[in-house]
Parts: structure tokens; C-alpha cells; sequence
């Protein structure tokens, strides 16, 4: 199961677009290191030289320090920013745009087989206070997945418990989906 969930919060948290290149990386990395490249060797495990090779474009990292850079910099990337847009987010609530297969448990005489649906939906701000505490605690995709159908179930589905009290929501499947925070 990908990580749609985690994606589209971080893609809502930022204002920038990351750094791309890995020169680009080091170089923002570099500055948080206050400008020594033996605290970014050791921040990263890797030599000095190395890190002097990656800043100039001499050498790529392998796939396990690459993903080390990306894991540095997605950390350290805007974080008043990011701070800033979950306050909002869990104060007012964001929109959620979402294409997935829904599945449903109902009264008696429906039907509950899954199905595809494409959904836009202003979620509350208790909805992304628990998607946030999820995060935090290491929640998997799978629990992700739940809180966002329990918001679905009773703000879009059972519109704030106006209709279909007895429906039960899944959210079996995601194709795509953003945030606006």
C-alpha cells in the first residue's frame, strides 16, 4: 500500500517545492549544518569527501544515503510553514479530494458492494487532528485510511448525521487524492 496519505499532507504543508538536485540538497542540509561539511559527514554517516563530491555534482549517493539526504531534508524543510498550515488545518479543517472504492454496510434491501466514487468534502478540524496524532504516533496507511472514512461516513455520507444513520463507511481502495489545508 503506498503512502498517499502522508504524501498529500506533505505536499499541503509546503509552500516550496523541495530541492531536486542533489547538489541542491547538500546545499540546504549545509546551511543547517551551519556551513561545516564534517557535521553533515557525521549528521549523515558518510566522509567529508563525500559530502564535498555530492555538493559539487561529482558523485550521487547510493539509494541508501540518497534516501537518508531526502529523509534530512523533508524533516527540516519549512518548518514554521508546516506549523503553521496544521494549526490552520486542525482549527478550521481542509478539503479533501479523493477518487477510491468505498465500501458500505447498510439497512436491510441495499446494497453493499464496493464502490468507485470521486469525492470533494471540507473536513473538520477534528478529522485532521486525528490524521496528524496518527502520523505522529507511526500509523500505517491502513489506520490512515480509517480515520479518513470515519470523516467521510459522517460528513459526507450521512451529511453531519442528517441521513443514513446506520451506514458504515470503508475505505477500501485510494487512485488519487489531495489535501488543501
Amino acid at each position: 500500500m503506498s503512502r498517499e496519505i502522508d504524501e498529500g499532507l506533505e505536499r499541503a504543508e509546503r509552500t516550496r517545492p523541495l530541492p531536486q538536485s542533489v547538489p541542491a540538497r547538500m546545499r540546504f542540509l549545509l546551511k543547517g549544518a551551519k556551513g561545516s561539511t564534517r557535521q553533515l559527514a557525521r549528521d549523515l554517516g558518510v566522509s567529508q569527501r563525500t559530502v564535498q563530491r555530492w555538493l559539487k555534482g561529482q558523485a550521487v549517493p547510493k539509494p541508501a544515503a540518497a534516501k537518508k539526504v531526502e529523509e534530512q531534508v523533508r524533516a527540516k524543510w519549512q518548518p514554521k510553514v508546516k506549523q503553521r498550515v496544521r494549526n490552520a488545518a486542525e482549527t478550521n479543517g481542509f478539503m479533501l479530494h479523493i477518487s477510491g472504492t468505498f465500501g458500505y454496510s447498510s439497512a436491510a434491501g441495499s446494497t453493499d458492494d464496493p464502490r468507485p466514487r470521486t469525492i470533494t468534502q471540507k473536513m473538520p478540524g477534528s478529522v485532521a487532528q486525528k490524521l496528524y496524532a496518527a502520523r505522529e504516533a507511526g500509523a500505517g496507511q491502513a489506520e490512515q485510511e480509517r480515520i479518513l472514512a470515519e470523516g467521510l461516513r459522517e460528513h459526507y455520507f450521512k451529511d453531519n448525521g442528517r441521513r443514513a444513520s446506520g451506514l458504515d463507511v470503508e475505505l477500501n481502495d485510494i487512485a488519487w487524492m489531495d489535501l488543501e489545508l
